[in-house]
């Protein structure tokens, strides 16, 4: 009934406007329904709430009955992640995660029987595999704890083709799970668009996990252990993100479908058809498809992908073709731009018939072929001086950058910590929105154009009244000109302040810095001090100090002259300096020959290696003067502390200046940490 009323206006639409025909109309009603059942899918998978992960118990009894029959236990003993209840609710699993280095094994009784020496931890290079059969991948976790923990192990690549999960408690296995898109939907332990996995662990228990990975697309296995909790807030937030994503496309895919009927310009058609594309491509590649749309159906979640990216391609040629107006600026290009479109209908058809991994190349590669093309064809259109050209190559720029990016990080070409489909999802956003802007502009240019010709018609009335409006316009003039002194009055004084900002500026960074070593002063030593310490305090991480003292250098004075003693403090000051490498590390000239340290949120084993590091690095330095040498060398103290009040600073302050004359008691040139016992 819906769709009657809203054919019923599309005909009235079309008759009213008198701008299609009937193949025009088909295609247009034909994307007005497809906008309906899209926009209301999406609408459902963004409103349905997500499972109530924190009731969700997996049961376990029942999958054991399924699981395969182990007559032993693991051989390979893995270095398991030590869970506890103070351990953070989000762990990335990446540096636990153990990959097999062959893949000839499929059956769980011969990879359990695998030494460790045939495992591997897995790298990054190794997760961006294309096409693989026979992966195996394990973990442990272990609970030290005297309480039970519920944790979710969610696996964030929705397109793996299957996952045999095989889950040990103490050696003895307790459950096994097939999930995967080859399967149906409902068959996943937890309703999500991701892989999860919920499980409890008792006190003292390990708990050892092994997967199976089969897939012909990419093996990207970015892991994450989360508390109940905190994974139901975080993908209702994700959620909302997608939701307003997929959304705006759908407004810009409804808006132009609007535009093409009152105006009956095919170039809003293929617009919108391209716009309800790319919308489905998203919606498949965060998983929201196969949850909501197809979710009986692994077949065309295996294909999908492949079928409407050529699709979004060939729409995106033909719209090219009208918003740059090839039929009368170059037959050669239009000719090119219509072949390419015709090739790529072909390969949504021919594409499903090949081998998965194979087709994903061929579309990858005919992807980048056809938006060079199309950005080079704007380009050469924009140095001709058309407008809308410049816009559709800056348009076609960003989807090329965003394409390009993640199909080297599919591959597994470019080793970047970000998710696949990130880059290209913000490059088809961009170049959605900038091509909604080029429609706008023409659309506003052919309005002037039909304005301009009324213009003509209204020339002689105007000429009448052109002696009063000369009058408005002195005026206006006159009003314009001391708008224009006001603004130049406006702008001098906005440089002069500008000016006076960066004086102050320089005046503030010469006042906190040592003007011999270049390095921060006692009083910049102070103010940070304060300020990490209520930092460490609030965030409850460690701050570490580290005093460091020149050694035996009044002989050095006494020998050499004040001279030779300033430029020793300004290598040592440059070679402290060099061994800092966060921006909130902070490297302070105490006094004297003193120089002071603040490391924050660095543990005791942290602060030690820099500050030996920097002993080091100042060891090895050699002072020439006056045709003369003479080594350096420094004494540290160290001190690492959770601040606790605001007098506990100084306090950390006090124990790294006695742990530096501890290191002075025991022959110089040391290291040295402050204990209680040294008090």
């Amino acid at each position: 009934m819906i769709i009657a009323k809203h054919f019923l206006i599309l005909k009235i639409l079309c008759w009213r406007h008198n701008g299609l025909n009937a193949k025009g109309l088909f295609a247009l009603v034909s994307l007005f329904i497809i906008t309906i059942w899209i926009g209301f899918f999406a609408t459902w998978a963004q409103a349905t709430a997500p499972d109530n992960i924190n009731t969700a118990k997996h049961n376990a009894a029942n999958q054991i009955e399924h699981s395969p029959k182990v007559a032993s236990s693991p051989q390979a003993s893995f270095v398991p992640l030590r869970l506890t209840a103070d351990s953070i609710t989000k762990i990335d699993l990446q540096d636990w995660l153990y990959i097999h280095k062959t893949q000839e094994i499929s059956k769980l009784p011969s990879i359990l029987s695998e030494p460790i020496s045939q495992w591997q931890a897995l790298k990054q290079d190794a997760n961006h595999r294309i096409g693989v059969k026979n992966i195996w991948v394990a973990m442990s976790i272990y609970n030290p704890d005297d309480e039970m923990l519920s944790r979710i192990i969610a696996l964030d690549n929705p397109l793996l083709d299957s996952i045999k999960l095989y889950h040990f408690i103490d050696g003895k296995i307790t459950n096994f799970e097939r999930m995967g898109d080859t399967l149906p939907f409902n068959q996943r332990p937890l309703h999500s668009n991701i892989f999860l996995y919920p499980f409890d662990i008792e006190p003292q228990q390990t708990h050892t996990f092994y997967l199976r990975i089969d897939t012909k697309g990419n093996m990207n296995l970015p892991m994450t252990l989360w508390s109940p909790n905190d994974l139901t807030e975080t993908m209702e937030s994700s959620n909302l993100l997608h939701g307003i994503q997929i959304g705006m496309l759908l407004a810009i895919a409804v808006f132009s479908l609007f535009i093409a009927l009152a105006s009956g310009s095919y170039s809003y058609s293929y617009y919108c058809g391209y716009v309800l594309g790319i919308s489905l491509m998203i919606i498949t590649l965060h998983g929201v498809g196969f949850q909501f749309i197809w979710p009986e159906s692994p077949k065309l979640q295996q294909h999908v992908l492949i079928i409407i990216l050529p699709i979004i391609l060939a729409f995106s040629l033909m719209f090219t073709e009208k918003v740059l107006q090839l039929k009368y600026r170059n037959i050669n290009m239009l000719r090119t731009c219509r072949i390419l479109a015709v090739s790529s209908l072909a390969l949504s058809l021919l594409l499903p018939l090949i081998d998965y991994s194979v087709s994903l190349y061929i579309v990858f590669i005919t992807i980048m072929v056809t938006l060079s093309w199309m950005a080079g064809v704007a380009l050469v259109q924009s140095l001709s001086g058309i407008r809308n050209a410049t816009l559709y190559f800056i348009a076609r720029l960003g989807l090329l950058t965003g394409g390009m990016v993640s199909g080297l990080l599919y591959f597994g070409i470019l080793d970047l910590n970000w998710k696949l489909q990130t880059p290209v999802t913000f490059g088809l956003t961009f170049e959605v929105i900038i091509m909604a802007a080029v429609l706008a502009i023409r659309y506003n240019e052919e309005r002037k154009d039909k304005l301009r010709i009324q213009q003509k018609a209204l020339e002689q009335a105007e000429r009448i009244r052109q002696n009063r409006e000369e009058a408005v316009r002195i005026e206006e003039e006159t009003n314009e000109r001391l708008e224009n002194m006001v603004q130049e009055r406006t702008l001098e004084l906005e440089v002069t302040l500008r000016e006076l900002n960066d004086v102050n500026q320089k005046l503030t960074e010469q006042s906190t810095t040592d003007p011999l070593t270049g390095v921060k002063n006692r009083h910049a030593f102070d103010k940070r001090l304060v300020a990490e310490g209520r930092i460490s305090r609030r965030q409850q991480t460690p701050m570490g100090l580290l005093m460091v003292d020149i050694d035996k250098f009044k002989p050095i004075n006494d020998q050499y002259g004040h001279l030779a003693g300033d430029s020793t403090i300004q290598a040592i000051a440059k070679t402290l300096s060099a061994q800092i490498k966060r921006p909130t590390d902070l490297v302070s000239r105490f006094g004297g020959e003193e120089f002071a340290i603040i490391l924050p949120n660095t543990t005791k084993q942290g602060a030690m290696v820099v500050a030996e590091q920097m002993r080091k690095a100042v060891s090895e330095l050699q002072i020439h003067w006056q045709g003369q040498s003479f080594p350096l060398t420094i004494s540290i103290g160290v001190c690492v502390a959770i601040i606790e009040d605001e007098t506990h600073p100084m306090q950390l302050l006090d124990q790294a200046d006695k742990a530096l004359y501890d290191a002075k008691r025991s022959g110089r040139n040391k290291v040295c940490y402050f204990e209680q016992t040294t008090e």
